[in-house]
């Protein structure tokens, strides 16, 4: 029995130490344990695997995928990051620009701007070409100058009462339809995610007049089109109390872990320890500079279940981004089928 557990701990669990990590790598493959059956079967996957919604909110998505390996979860990860497409500002014709901010920094302010926009809406634009279509760009112009205003007081020095339009924001980006994008979009509303980006900073006589093209393309490109901020995952944390703990050493228990995960309850007169949420955690092994508590916590991490945390950029609701990158997934795996059942057999 005690080597059963132990074969199932090294199956199941990364195991954190005082000095190390065991268990890293997955062992799980056929024929590595005797009396284990470990070849892929589509049923017992189907039967394993969940993905179980945590929290989500507007802009922020937690949820669990369960019964997967790290390859599989590491490749949704980079799909989120780099493969789901966007909007984003990609050409930037300067008519006019007399701000202190040079035309290239401006450019780059400008493409940086998460525009919200359905990228589903529209094609790639082709390669070499210059002039955008209803079909595969938006246009946006920024148009503003700066004056004194003459009502201000005389001894005044702050410029919100001595100026007019003396920062530029995301606000004043306006959408301006190419082609028949009217008609295509009739309840469109294509604006900046956010309304108070601060771009520029101007004084009077100085002036933006640009115009500028958005285009769908994906982060692997460049990290304007990323469409998180995060998207990151951990393992659920596993935390073992080998034996009773008890009074001072359960308080001083409950201080190594974060708020949350440890609990002390009274029984019988005694203030016993125990782990209450151990999700909570973020494994930064304090207990193990107590002498007298090391010994008595065991730290792991559950190798199949991935807890992951995706933070949208606002262009799109994080739940269609998730949905988004499965369908890449899936097209993927689709297209490496097709590879293999072209080539021919000897």
């Amino acid at each position: 029995m005690a080597a059963k557990r132990g074969t199932d701990e090294m199956r199941d669990r990364v195991v954190l130490g005082e000095f190390g990590v065991r268990n890293v790598h997955t062992t799980d493959f056929p024929g590595n344990y005797p009396g284990y059956e470990d070849a892929w079967d589509q049923r017992r996957f189907e039967e394993a695997f969940r993905v179980d919604i945590i929290r989500e909110e507007e802009g922020a998505l937690e949820f669990d995928m369960v019964g997967i390996d790290a390859a599989i979860a590491n490749a949704f990860r980079r799909i989120l990051l780099a493969e789901v497409p966007t909007m984003a500002v990609e050409k930037v014709f300067v008519y006019n620009n007399t701000s202190i901010v040079q035309d290239e920094i401006l450019a780059h302010r400008l493409g940086l701007i998460p525009i919200r926009a359905d990228p589903r809406l529209f094609e790639y634009r082709n390669q070499g070409d210059e002039e955008g279509t209803e079909i595969d760009t938006l246009q946006f112009q920024l148009k503003i100058k700066c004056s004194r205003n003459p009502q201000a007081a005389k001894e005044s020095s702050d410029p919100n009462e001595l100026y007019f339009n003396h920062k530029v924001y995301s606000k004043h980006m306006t959408w301006v339809p190419l082609g028949n994008q009217t008609d295509l979009f009739p309840d469109a509303d294509f604006r900046p995610v956010h309304d108070d980006i601060l771009i520029a900073l101007l004084r009077p006589g100085q002036e933006i007049d640009v115009l500028m093209h958005c285009v769908k393309g994906i982060g692997k490109d460049h990290a304007k089109f990323s469409p998180v901020a995060t998207a990151s995952y951990r393992l659920l944390p596993d935390i073992t109390l080998l034996q009773p703990i008890e009074d001072e050493a359960a308080e001083m228990l409950q201080k190594c872990f974060s708020p949350g995960v440890i609990e002390i309850q009274n029984i019988k007169g005694k203030k016993v320890a125990r782990v209450a949420n151990a999700r909570l955690d973020t494994f930064s092994r304090e207990v193990f500079r107590h002498e007298g508590l090391k010994n008595l916590v065991r730290l792991a991490r559950v190798r199949n279940h991935y807890i992951f945390s995706v933070e949208s950029t606002g262009i799109l609701p994080p739940d269609v981004l998730v949905s988004e990158a499965i369908k890449i997934l899936m097209g993927k795996c689709q297209r490496f089928l097709n590879e293999l059942d072209s080539v021919p057999m000897e």
